[in-house]
């Protein structure tokens, strides 16, 4: 098995990597065809998921929303891969903060933030960049990869621009151990949370969803002011992230405010863009 991934990486997965942009997507094409057509990935939970979220909505339109995510879905895992070799020349070009120097003030203040976003539009890249931009050191929460080689492949590229990252199973640690420093831990709030016992449950999508509170506990708990980070897609590989304040003072913020505020801002960018949200997970295997 070790042979394998060993093989599968340095054989398959960082020569594709290599590949000149326009040969990548028509590589993504090509995946397209595969895992829409021959060989379904997820169908039957993507088109659950969206008849569910958008019940007004007809077949027809389903079926477009489902061949668009399925277009951008192959786009994202083709440039996950290229995460491997991309250049901080390509990355910059690629990924483009469009106000960073919203970061600046805080700097100043020596003052830590969060920043969350959702699976929508390129989540990695955004994070892959952040110090290319701001001069807060800057965290990321993973789940660590069974495949130990592959994990430590993932991390190498994630980290190469000088993002650090660790475990969700050290975030208490991690936030007491760098309270001192002038940091920012980015979030992804729309992960199913794993304890029932400790999320909020809301309506989303026109669901009754359980959400994942890490965002808000840690910004009340050491009072770190919250941004969203808003990832559009202006073209095939071209990203712009905007950010988005959603709270100031959160040790102010009545209960399960800080969770509502930014699940409901990705709610509206969902309605209003679809194709660009991770259909595929089962967002709603939990019922209240």
């Amino acid at each position: 098995m070790i042979l394998f991934t060993y093989l599968l990486f340095y054989l398959v997965i960082f020569p594709i990597s290599l590949l000149p942009f326009p040969l990548l997507y028509l590589l993504s094409d090509f995946v397209y065809l595969i895992i829409f057509y021959i060989i379904p990935y997820r169908k039957k939970v993507v088109f659950s998921n969206l008849k569910n979220a958008f019940p007004e909505k007809s077949e027809k339109e389903i079926l477009e929303i489902a061949k668009k995510f399925y277009h951008h879905l192959c786009d994202i895992i083709l440039e996950t891969i290229k995460s491997f070799s991309i250049s901080e020349y390509e990355m910059r070009k690629r990924m483009v903060y469009k106000n960073p120097e919203i970061f600046e003030p805080y700097f100043q203040k020596k003052q830590s933030l969060i920043v969350v976003t959702g699976h929508f539009n390129s989540w990695e890249w955004m994070a892959m960049a952040s110090r290319l931009y701001v001069k807060h050191k800057t965290f990321a929460l993973f789940m660590p990869l069974t495949n130990k080689f592959f994990d430590r492949k993932v991390m190498e590229s994630r980290c190469k621009f000088g993002i650090e990252m660790y475990s969700v199973r050290e975030t208490k640690e991690n936030f007491e151990k760098y309270q001192n420093e002038v940091t920012i831990t980015g979030f992804v709030g729309d992960q199913t949370p794993s304890n029932l016992t400790r999320c909020h449950w809301m309506d989303f999508l026109n669901q009754d969803t359980p959400v994942y509170l890490g965002t808000e506990k840690y910004s009340t708990l050491y009072n770190y002011p919250v941004l969203f980070a808003l990832i559009e897609k202006r073209k095939r590989g071209m990203y712009e992230v905007e950010f988005v304040k959603m709270s100031e003072c959160p040790k102010d913020e009545p209960r399960f405010s800080i969770t509502e505020k930014h699940t409901k801002f990705l709610e509206k960018l969902i309605i209003e863009q679809p194709h660009f949200w991770l259909w595929t997970h089962k967002r709603w295997k939990h019922k209240r």
